[in-house]
């Protein structure tokens, strides 16, 4: 309308001009020159007010629909900004040509051919996102109140939107990038054949139909990727309600095809310059995922570490560096390091987590192109065959054709961006230890300088720090051997409720030296295996099985012999009760001092009596506990703990009552039934 509105105005201005009717000759000369300016002005005016249009929706639309979330906004307008810039320049130059009214149509032309790779840029993301944009509108109409708030706000700026609303607003670049072809169409059609300006507006009407031919081919590969990108989170129910009898004919057809392939039956399609793109992006993938693990590793040791709090215990080493020490640790701990952990989590963690979900859409596309160009091939493999396909065949040609060709162009533009977002985390990460560093610095500079050694060069404190632990690991070398010369205490375990028999029987079978006392409970696991409670006496027969195996031993419990392992068993100490106590009250005299003389009557150490002596100093850490003193006597109340644990006995020493340990204590002298009095 606005166009026929236009042109019958021109023809009007144009017949007064003139003073000559319609039908004259001079006026039907003209024509043609008429209908071509009044083409080039609808292209001008019609451009004016196009951009008006877009600035409305960019600055006040925009700006007042601020109780939509900000992502809705940014499908909503997609790349309008850019669209603006593009369309600006556009007009400067169409509006430039009216001075030069001689030259307009072509340079109208050379204009179109200047910007035909801007424009198709900027109108495939606007196109690319539009049906996206049209599912917001329609969640938006299920809602009837933000729905009369989203129309109030449109009417409000733009009345001649009518109730069509956002829909009116987000069609109008659609509309305009395709009319730009009919337009100049239109001059064209005005301008003589040999007239200088028809061949580059020829040109320029070719070049903005192939603009919109592929904007609608780059929207059509776009909701394709967008349709194979998706990913579901499917039950193994759901995934087998979706298999048919089509869907196995095309998996089994693919899986044929894969195998003649390996077989060398048929070519495999090479394709060198996709093969490069998928191994890079594979590297990339590679790096964020390895990436991704180890900070994910190093969150984990700084959560441990931030857990382990050293400077809340109390290190019993007065004043001091100490002192100092804690005040920093704790001030790190609560300030330095938390903030450092969340600035991380925020800069590094999340990111990362981002790009590599961003990676999911390619790798699948990746993958559903291999499934499609086996399909390619089976029916390249046919057109060659028989000469023609089926249109759903032809359909999978094209479906492989737009999938490759999206992959191609886009994905070195993908590796490069996760290439340079992975750069950007690394140094991220870089800069926050860094800084890091830097704060810590700062914050141990007046702790630092209050040590007694900051006065130090760096030179002459390490050769300190290298003399001390020198000495240190000298110190320690000789408490280490001089600790392993002191014998341990025997650790001798309570005899069981009525064993004093059975060791007098196994005593007088096999001697002192071959009796072993349990040290835990052994579950007997083969037919051979014995099963014995902690602390029950046996005799050794063979130290080692039938076949050689020298952690099984052969042992005599008293009444059945069998196998047990050599590692749950120690040598059983008889001692006699006046040896014992002689040996407790010269705890420190030379070793072949302690040694008695056997008597001919060997007795072995079998408790008769409740009263025993302390064989070792003991003290008390608790209220529980009683204190010892060696060889003081002691009387045993009871011989376990309440939870039955015999490593504690309940004793009662001078009127107090409370837990010793149980291998502090030696059996009191008793009467020796058979006379023997042993080595200990």
């Amino acid at each position: 309308m606005e166009s026929a509105d236009m042109t019958s105005h021109g023809d009007d201005a144009l017949s007064s001009r003139t003073g000559a009717p319609d039908g004259d000759d001079g006026l039907s000369e003209d024509r043609p020159l008429l209908q071509q300016r009044l083409a080039v002005r609808e292209l001008v005016d019609t451009e004016v007010s196009y951009l008006h249009l877009l600035q409305l929706c960019a600055s006040d639309i925009r700006s007042r629909l601020q109780q939509l979330p900000q992502g809705d906004l940014d499908v909503l307008f997609s790349n309008i900004d850019d669209i603006i810039k593009v369309n600006s320049r556009l007009l400067h130059d169409l509006q430039e040509t009216a001075s030069r009214e001689e030259e307009q149509v072509q340079l109208i032309g050379n204009a179109f051919l200047e910007f035909q790779e801007e424009l198709e840029q900027v109108y495939k993301v606007y196109c690319a996102s539009y049906e996206q944009a049209l599912l917001l509108v329609e969640t938006y109409r299920k809602e009837p109140e933000l729905q009369r708030e989203i129309q109030g706000i449109i009417e409000a700026v733009l009345p001649q939107a009518g109730p069509s609303g956002l829909s009116f607003l987000l069609v109008i670049p659609l509309q305009r990038i395709t009319k730009y072809p009919l337009l100049l169409q239109k001059i064209l059609e005005n301008t003589f054949p040999d007239a200088s300006a028809y061949a580059v507006l020829q040109r320029a009407t070719s070049a903005l139909q192939d603009v919109v031919t592929n904007i609608n081919e780059y929207k059509r590969r776009k909701e394709l990727a967008s349709k194979y990108t998706k990913v579901e989170p499917l039950s193994l129910r759901e995934r087998l309600a979706r298999i048919n009898t089509h869907t196995l004919s095309k998996k089994t057809t693919r899986l044929s095809q894969l195998l003649k392939q390996e077989a060398g039956l048929v070519p495999r399609t090479e394709d060198k310059e996709f093969d490069d793109l998928e191994e890079r992006f594979h590297w990339v993938s590679l790096c964020v995922t390895e990436l991704k693990s180890n900070v994910a590793a190093y969150l984990d040791n700084l959560e441990a570490f931030l857990r382990f709090r050293p400077q809340d215990c109390n290190l019993e080493i007065p004043g001091g560096p100490v002192v100092q020490y804690c005040y920093l640790a704790t001030d790190l701990q609560l300030q330095v390091f938390p903030e450092f952990k969340q600035q991380l989590e925020a800069q590094v963690w999340q990111p990362l987590c981002s790009l590599a979900k961003a990676l999911a859409g390619p790798q699948n596309l990746i993958k559903k192109r291999l499934d499609k160009l086996l399909d390619f091939e089976r029916v390249e493999e046919k057109l060659l065959d028989v000469g023609s396909v089926t249109y759903e065949e032809e359909a999978a040609r094209h479906t492989y054709q737009a999938l490759n060709s999206l992959l191609v162009a886009e994905l070195p533009q993908f590796n490069q961006l996760a290439m340079r977002w992975l750069s950007q985390i690394l140094c991220t990460f870089v800069t926050l230890q860094r800084d890091l560093a830097k704060q810590v610095l700062q914050r141990a500079e007046d702790s630092l300088a209050q040590l007694p050694h900051h006065h130090m060069s760096e030179p002459a404190f390490r050769k300190l720090v290298e003399d001390a632990l020198s000495q240190t690991s000298h110190q320690l070398h000789s408490f280490q051997e001089n600790f392993e010369k002191v014998l341990p205490p025997p650790t001798t375990q309570p005899l069981l409720p009525g064993a004093e028999r059975q060791v007098q029987a196994l005593l007088s079978r096999y001697g002192p030296g071959k009796l072993y006392q349990v040290t835990s409970n052994i579950s007997g696991a083969g037919t051979l295996d014995l099963t014995l409670p902690r602390g029950h006496i046996v005799a050794l027969l063979q130290n080692k099985d039938t076949k050689g195996n020298s952690s099984r031993w052969l042992v005599d419990t008293g009444g059945h012999r069998g196998y047990v392992p050599a590692g749950k068993l120690e040598v059983y100490h008889v001692v006699s009760g006046e040896e014992e106590l002689r040996g407790q009250a010269r705890p420190h005299r030379d070793s072949q001092h302690q040694t008695p003389e056997p008597t001919s009557a060997p007795v072995p150490s079998v408790p008769t009596v409740t009263q025993v002596v302390a064989m070792y100093p003991f003290v008390a850490r608790s209220s529980h506990e009683v204190s010892l003193e060696a060889g003081q006597r002691v009387t045993v109340l009871e011989a376990q703990d309440k939870k039955g644990n015999p490593e504690w006995s309940l004793v009662e020493v001078n009127g107090q009552r409370g837990y010793v340990p149980s291998s502090f204590l030696a059996r009191a002298p008793s009467p020796a039934p058979w006379g023997w009095n042993l080595l200990s």
